[in-house]
């Protein structure tokens, strides 16, 4: 596909600051990748933007799809590892070598079902077998392949030029991208980068694959690189820390050394941001490292925190480096120590499908690969039904173009949801009272006299014997679920060097009473499990709040997020239930409480 000319665009006027949150995923998987072109995903890049933007196309397994609502902006992130080289051996390029491992490849592939063969099965047990063995041949298909130069840069033009020809400004956005996917003893260290620019720079580049380097800071220093050589810009966006074993937030380097000031303002600047919720799971927090919160344990896969041998660090030791409320509280302790805060990071959501479809609603659940689109089997496979239908990326940006999404990016006004378009805003000043709250346009006061989420929050003289004041507004998804609660988590260091927590309910529905200790009692449910329905008879449309941190102390560090729940729903385990006339199954729990992360809030002492 030739490159497309970069679009120019006329942007609006007198735009102070951001009135639109725009949708969209960061993390999703074409047949590029090699490990969704195993399990069955045929899926081309160019199928994926047309879909994002609410075109009808034909799933791997052959069913006509339409976003309900198309997306805002999008990347495709394949793999860098292999990148689209999988298809072309298939194809009999002759620019890959036919080593032993290529002619293994080849046969395994050939064993292996089509999706649409596979979503057909007459039986689960021919199901399970067939997916059997495209898990055999998902084994090799991940090992570097010999392959010349030219092809590495065809295939990284063709995702460029895809990207180039989708970008439509104010109306679509699109970014050129991949996934760096680290892996060493099976913990992951995976990181979505993406890029700023158009072709001009960007081909200039080729990725960066852990088969260069399985170090994210050659990945960082590659990137680096990539800044002064183009003049352009690029951001790494970590994700699955909850598959990282621990070692995704350490307070050491990968090879164990100390973080300096150095690392710590490289991170920072080339990780703005990280995602938090997709389809392997949640991982905002964990019920080990936040005993306290009832809200802790959401959708934790069957794969989390898989302890390596390692009995130097303790199983919460591992916890606190796998979970980004817990790497907010490393960061705080490493800033005092070297200066800069390496995990000063906003929060998103995107899919991390494998089945070039950007689609998370619960009722339409398409799977992680093309293998487990919808099918009466796929439930009845534990590590298929552990998939969460999540999550969807949210940025404050100006207008709908790759410069204002990236600004908002890099200066984290951004928030995460499982897949519900929550609408949230979250500022943190001085000066706010409580009526302003429920004026009609919360954001003018909020920036006129605050910062909004992602923002730093810093004492002056005029304002050094005040606490901190918080105005935040999140209305539901108009097509979803009625809200609960708006929490605020805060996040501290004690006088003893312990992290320390609180989580606080501030808005709730229903006119419920909170308790003497903070304590909010359950919204209730309105599910029909065997139906799979709720209603919105319980919940609220919106919720506003005003808050004061009372216990605030000014000479601590610290940081505050919003967490907004939705009332109970069903999963789209239960969904697939009612829709196949089967058994609702129990584990993971057939009901879901769907929720929103921001960015968080920083108090820094003067």
């Amino acid at each position: 596909m030739p490159i497309a000319a970069e679009k120019s665009y006329s942007p609006y006027a007198d735009h102070v600051y951001p009135e639109n949150v725009y949708w969209g995923d960061t993390h999703l998987h074409s047949g590029l990748s090699w490990d969704a072109y195993t399990f069955g995903t045929n899926i081309t890049p160019d199928q994926a933007y047309r879909f994002a933007k609410g075109e009808e196309v034909q799933t791997s397994g052959g069913e006509a799809v339409r976003i309900r609502r198309p997306l805002d902006f999008l990347m495709v992130a394949d793999h860098a590892e292999n990148l689209g080289i999988i298809p072309a051996l298939i194809a009999g390029d002759t620019r890959i070598k036919l080593t032993e491992e290529a002619q293994e490849m080849i046969e395994r592939l050939g064993q292996s079902p089509t999706a649409r063969e596979l979503l057909n099965s007459p039986n689960e047990n021919k199901f399970l077998a067939g997916h059997t063995i495209m898990g055999l041949a998902k084994k090799i298909t991940g090992q570097k392949l010999e392959i010349t130069h030219p092809l590495n840069l065809e295939v990284w033009e063709g995702v460029v030029s895809s990207a180039e020809h989708h970008n439509n400004p104010g109306k679509f956005t699109t970014f050129a991208g991949y996934e760096y996917t680290s892996t060493r003893l099976g913990l992951a260290l995976h990181r979505n980068v993406l890029f700023a620019d158009g072709p001009s720079k960007t081909l200039k580049t080729i990725p960066f694959s852990s088969y260069d380097s399985k170090n994210p800071e050659d990945l960082w220093n590659h990137l680096e690189q990539y800044k002064a050589s183009t003049g352009g810009d690029v951001i790494s966006i970590p994700h699955n820390s909850n598959f990282s074993r621990g070692d995704m937030f350490r307070n050491v380097t990968y090879k164990g050394k100390s973080i300096s000031s150095d690392y710590a303002r490289i991170r920072a600047s080339i990780e703005p941001i990280i995602e938090v919720t997709q389809i392997k799971g949640d991982s905002e927090t964990y019920p080990l490292i936040s005993p306290e919160d009832e809200f802790a344990d959401h959708e934790r896969t069957a794969l989390n925190l898989q302890y390596v041998s390692d009995k130097s660090r303790s199983e919460e030791d591992i916890a606190r480096g796998s979970y980004a409320r817990s790497a907010l509280q490393t960061g705080l302790s490493i800033e005092s120590a070297v200066g800069t805060n390496p995990y000063k990071f906003g929060m998103i959501g995107s899919t991390d499908s494998h089945t070039g479809l950007a689609s998370v609603d619960e009722n339409n659940f398409h799977g992680k690969f093309g293998s487990s689109e919808p099918s009466r089997y796929r439930s009845a496979t534990p590590w298929l039904s552990s998939f969460s239908s999540s999550g969807y990326a949210a940025v404050w940006a100006t207008e709908n173009t790759r410069e204002a999404i990236f600004s908002a990016m890099k200066r984290r006004e951004v928030y995460a949801t499982t897949g519900p378009r929550i609408t949230l805003r979250f500022f943190a000043g001085w000066n706010f009272k409580e009526s302003h709250a429920y004026q009609p346009d919360i954001a003018k006061t909020g920036y006129r006299f605050g910062i909004p989420m992602g923002g730093d929050l810093t004492h002056d003289k005029i304002t050094s014997d005040k606490a901190p004041t918080f105005l935040i507004r999140a209305t539901k998804d108009p097509h979803g679920a009625a809200l609960d609660r708006i929490q605020i988590v805060k996040g501290w260091i004690d006088n003893d060097g312990q992290p320390k927590e609180k989580v606080h309910n501030i808005a709730w529905s229903d006119n419920r009473v909170i308790n003497s200790d903070g304590a909010l009692p359950n919204v209730g449910s309105t599910i029909n499990l065997a139906e799979a329905t709720y209603q919105n008879s319980i919940g609220s449309p919106e919720l506003s709040a005003f808050w004061s941190d009372e216990n605030f102390d000014s000479t601590k560090r610290a940081f505050y997020y919003v967490r907004v729940l939705q009332i109970p729903t069903p999963r789209w385990t239960a969904y697939d239930a009612k829709f196949f006339d089967q058994e609702i199954p129990q584990d993971p729990l057939p009901v879901i409480e769907e929720r929103a992360y921001s960015s968080p809030i920083w108090y820094t002492p003067f």
